[in-house]
């Protein structure tokens, strides 16, 4: 590619509002785990993790997207295989077998399915043509989301589960299907509700009746409750970098990856908040743009499903952060400690700029 039309297409500001939230998520990451036994090693980790990414973004953007079309089936399959091995091989912690040993570190095949599966799903669906408004595409598509669904949900991981069906959903809209079939399938979910809750892992149905009636089961919604402290306690312009009492004490559990929202709330206070959800929408936002100027369905599918996970992940962990969503193990994207989600997501974003890089001659 011309270095001029590489100038012209690259969208520099998306790679800097992510490299920003990933320099916070390292620095929130290192506040987190301080004086923490057993966690020192975690932000020279994030912040390797942190290279490892980038290097993956760039071969993303390198990446041409088209060329994925042919590996739809293959990826579909290595998908599930790394997610069926988990079972075999998989290292049971924090009582769930989602992480498998490669060498020195822990990769989570569920969060590497995430793209994969907006991946398939892309392709299949810009494969099908005006058969996508009908409801075999519907149909089909259903049989794809299904089996990595099961195998995640049976880790157990039901979060990560309902992540995907959220990104089937986001892009079989933007593809074009019927609501009325989409409709008809969300309806059928939430009847098969209560034939589905006493299937529930133990801790599933906790943390719902937590949500429902907090003081019902004070232990249940600690957590949260430390959260809301911790937030409503820095104010405008926070505590200082290291100096919150709910994090650095320790009363706040599990800080550096699902509550690392409140650290930032506690810490960097109101406008710390403010400037993470900035930079989450302006992210969001430059994806969508991506996805409008994509030369085909295809890069407009990837770039919809990099944005869905991206607004589901962000929403749903600020949610539980604030109180208004049921606890989750959902990271927040760029910032939460993980290698997995964190080369994922920057990789996701290196496959938004390759479909960038080859978008149609018009002004963006």
């Amino acid at each position: 590619m011309a270095p001029r039309r590489f100038v012209r297409n690259f969208d520099f500001g998306l790679v800097l509002a992510v490299a920003l939230l990933v320099v916070l998520g390292v620095l929130m990451v290192s506040s987190a785990t301080a004086n923490s036994p057993g966690l020192e090693e975690l932000p020279l980790r994030q912040a390797i993790y942190a290279g490892v990414g980038f290097v993956f973004l760039a071969v993303g953007a390198a990446l041409d997207y088209r060329s994925l079309t042919a590996l739809r089936w293959p990826l579909y399959g290595a998908m599930l295989l790394f997610l069926a091995v988990v079972f075999a091989i998989g290292q049971v912690l924090h009582g769930g077998q989602r992480w498998i040993d490669v060498g020195p570190v822990q990769v989570q095949p569920s969060e590497l399915a995430k793209l994969a599966f907006v991946l398939v799903l892309a392709s299949f669906l810009a494969s099908r043509g005006e058969a996508v408004r009908g409801l075999g595409t519907v149909a089909l598509s259903l049989a794809l989301l299904v089996p990595p669904v099961v195998l995640i949900y049976l880790q157990p991981d039901l979060s990560t589960a309902l992540v995907l069906v959220f990104v089937w959903g986001a892009m079989l809209f933007a593809a074009g299907a019927r609501l009325t079939y989409l409709g008809a399938l969300a309806g059928g979910a939430l009847a098969m509700f209560p034939f589905l809750w006493p299937r529930l892992q133990g801790y599933m149905q906790r943390r719902l009746l937590a949500f429902l009636n907090p003081a019902g089961d004070p232990a249940a919604s600690y957590n949260v409750t430390q959260a809301l402290i911790s937030i409503g306690s820095g104010g405008l312009f926070g505590k200082g970098f290291r100096h919150g009492t709910q994090s650095q004490l320790h009363f706040l559990r599990i800080r550096h990856t699902d509550f690392i929202f409140s650290v930032i709330g506690e810490e960097l206070g109101l406008v710390g908040c403010l400037l993470v959800l900035g930079l989450l929408g302006f992210v969001l936002w430059r994806m969508l743009r991506a996805a409008e100027v994509a030369r085909d369905a295809q890069g407009r599918l990837i770039a919809v499903g990099m944005a869905a996970l991206l607004f589901f992940q962000s929403a749903v962990n600020i949610g539980v952060n604030v109180g208004v969503v049921p606890v989750t193990g959902i990271p927040l994207p760029f910032i939460s400690a993980g290698g997995s989600s964190l080369v994922t997501f920057l990789f996701g974003v290196g496959l938004v700029e390759s479909v960038l890089l080859r978008r149609r001659k018009i002004d963006f």
